[in-house]
């Protein structure tokens, strides 16, 4: 490989090449390989195994339990249509024999069949040979055609049930992923759960075709071909038999080794397409340090990493298919040799060997289309294995739910809510990461926050400071129930968070963040977002409130302008004035506003500040921002200082005491502009 090709393969972030990852790639292989050999001496657990195969299968038969009725016509249509098919190389011996050779002779289907004879002539009364092809040659074209017509049926209802189940398999890991912890989502990359979405949840439902639809096609073929050699001479049947077993030498010497193979690869397209929109997501500042050039290397890079092992995968693949080449050939001119041996001695008619000839087909067909399936199905049981990784692991407080099975969650409305919230000896630490097999390191938790005690009023606002990492936002994280705490307990309107239904509790919610993310629509489908009946006038209310009317009516198209993903052509200040807008529509009992004001000049805040105090009017506020402005209003400032309550009052209040805020606040103002603060 040349400098240039090298530099190109180079990746800036491993410092590897892609053939020194593949290198590396391989010894892990082999070392996993050795290892699972162990397993299986020693009967102990591997440390990194896959789900074996009959636990893929039991878990995509519940994925298609939906199904099952469907399943069973697909199967009994296919069996009828493989039954029509297996009685076409039969006409062979017919023709030989029967018809041509008259070996036994016509005469001996007298009894079961009307023969065409000749009415009248030298050989009035004889069986009429001629009209026997041509009734074989009817029969056999209508029954192909039946057997074809049967088949596309069951065909097409296979196809039609596999695009369904992709779209629900789609559907159900995409509905389970959104109700992960959201410690888990934060270390899932989007672009990951976009391949998954795409690339796993879709390739499982080809299952059907390689497990259940092609399989089952050749056990039939190969259980009737079987039956009818059977007739023909149970002799030559015996020494067909002895192929079967090469079906599961292949797939215990191959096949057993392609899924992981498979998997591997998944998981690097995952990472790829990850890295591609995490790339895409921060082109501003891989365009700020001159690392497009970088960002490129590093695709292709992992691009030619993952070519590398698909390679591999299907090197493994083909090895099955060059054994099945070679040995059919070798079974058939076996067939020919003995069975034409056995024909000169007179103990087997042309017929039989032409007849066995052509069943050995569709005996070693089968044979191979198993072997074939087999290994094909390792790619999208490779799918469906990462797919229920997704689907098994717990959701967003499973282990709460569980622990309080049994009892009935307190579903709230904002009819009845007050807006009370009471956080009562909360103490807190984030969930541990998670490693590649979904099971949480065992490192020590750090607290983030630690015996915190607080009981707010309905209507009432509360301003939240404290320097970066005190602990601010991880509180109002556990008010809006995205965690659970560790210790102690969050109470709305005296009833604890973990017994009411989490859904109708955040629907009286309003978020506005400093990292505002809108979504790639209209403007008007981003207000509205929270309320999806809202009105045209609902939505120029809101944004109205929100002082954003008059920049949205500036736009070209008004309130239908797209915005572009995570609203690229908008300001920071224009996407924060509608995140509140949007709060504003949503009409929420508890606001938390997390420096909801920090992207917005000066003139722009002092218009929203009217409107942030129409919206705060007899709703439950938690505010965290560092503007004097919203802190000097709130009817209470709670100062945290590495995750503990250290104050709490007024402004005027906590001036007074001299404490952490005011020294806080001699931090941020000069001397005179504090001194007039207080």
């Amino acid at each position: 490989m040349s400098a240039a090709a090298r530099a190109e393969n180079h990746d800036p972030v491993t410092g590897r090449t892609s053939s020194r990852r593949y290198r590396s790639y391989l010894d892990r292989r082999r070392e996993k390989i050795k290892q699972d050999k162990g397993h299986l001496k020693n009967e102990e657990q591997p440390t990194d195994r896959s789900r074996s195969f009959v636990e893929l299968g039991r878990g995509f038969w519940r994925l298609l339990s939906d199904h099952h009725p469907t399943v069973y016509f697909i199967l009994a249509v296919l069996t009828v249509s493989v039954v029509f098919s297996l009685a076409l190389p039969y006409s062979v011996k017919v023709v030989t024999d029967y018809i041509v050779a008259d070996t036994p002779g016509p005469e001996a289907l007298a009894p079961y069949v009307a023969l065409p004879r000749f009415a009248d002539g030298p050989n009035a009364g004889e069986v009429d040979r001629g009209a026997m092809l041509f009734w074989l040659a009817g029969l056999m074209i209508v029954t192909a055609a039946v057997s074809t017509a049967i088949g596309m049926t069951g065909r097409w209802l296979a196809t039609k049930l596999t695009k369904l189940l992709m779209v629900e398999l789609r559907h159900k890991v995409f509905d389970h992923a959104m109700q992960l912890p959201l410690h888990r989502v934060h270390e899932i990359k989007s672009g990951g759960v976009a391949s998954t979405l795409r690339e796993d949840a879709g390739g499982a439902a080809e299952l059907i075709f390689h497990l259940l639809y092609n399989p089952w096609r050749a056990v039939i073929q190969l259980v009737g071909s079987l039956i009818i050699l059977a007739f023909v001479d149970w002799l030559m049947l015996v020494g067909a038999l002895l192929f079967i077993p090469l079906v599961w030498l292949t797939h215990r010497t191959w096949i057993g080794l392609i899924r992981p193979i498979y998997r591997d690869v998944r998981r690097t397209r995952q990472d790829i397409d990850a890295s591609a929109a995490e790339s895409f997501g921060g082109m501003r500042v891989v365009r700020g340090f001159a690392q497009t050039r970088s960002e490129a290397k590093r695709f292709v890079g992992s691009n030619n990493y993952m070519i590398r092992q698909e390679i591999l995968a299907w090197w493994w693949s083909r090895s099955v298919d060059i054994a099945w080449a070679l040995l059919i050939p070798v079974a058939t001119t076996a067939v020919i040799l003995f069975g034409g041996r056995r024909v000169l001695d007179g103990t087997l008619t042309i017929g039989d060997v032409i007849t066995f000839v052509a069943y050995v087909g569709f005996l070693l067909g089968p044979l191979e289309m198993l072997a074939s399936s087999a290994t094909n199905a390792q790619n999208s049981l490779a799918a469906l294995d990462r797919s229920l990784d997704v689907l098994d692991e717990p959701t967003e407080f499973a282990a709460t739910n569980a622990a309080r099975a049994g009892a009935a969650l307190r579903v709230v409305d904002s009819a009845s809510a007050r807006g009370e919230i009471e956080v009562r000896g909360l103490t807190f630490a984030y969930p541990a990461p998670t490693n590649a097999k979904g099971d949480e390191a065992q490192a020590p938790r750090q607290h983030v926050l630690e015996d915190i005690s607080l009981r707010v009023s309905p209507g009432e606002t509360i301003a939240l400071v404290g320097q970066s990492g005190s602990g601010k936002t991880t509180l109002c994280n556990l008010i809006a129930r995205f965690y659970d705490p560790t210790h102690g307990s969050v109470l709305f309107d005296g009833h604890d968070l973990r017994d009411t239904d989490v859904a109708s509790y955040r629907r009286l919610l309003g978020i506005v963040e400093q990292d505002v993310f809108l979504f790639d629509g209209t403007i008007a489908q981003n207000i509205a977002y929270a309320r999806k009946d809202a009105t045209e006038d609902d939505i120029v209310r809101a944004a109205t409130l929100a002082a954003a009317h008059d920049f949205i009516t500036d736009t070209e198209r008004g309130y239908a302008t797209v915005i572009g993903e995570r609203g690229v052509r908008l300001s920071g200040g224009q996407k924060q004035r509608l995140a509140i807008a949007r709060a504003i529509l949503a009409d929420p009992r508890v606001l938390i506003l997390d420096e909801a004001t920090s992207n917005l000049d000066a003139e722009s805040e002092a218009l929203i500040q009217r409107s942030l105090r129409t919206l705060m009017d007899g709703r439950t506020t938690f505010v965290i921002a560092h503007r004097l402005s919203t802190i000097r209003s709130a009817d209470r400032i709670i100062v945290l200082e590495r995750g503990r309550l250290v104050e709490q009052g007024t402004h005027h209040e906590l001036i007074e005491q001299g404490g952490r805020y005011a020294t806080l606040l001699r931090m941020q103002l000069d001397p005179g502009e504090a001194e007039q603060l207080t």
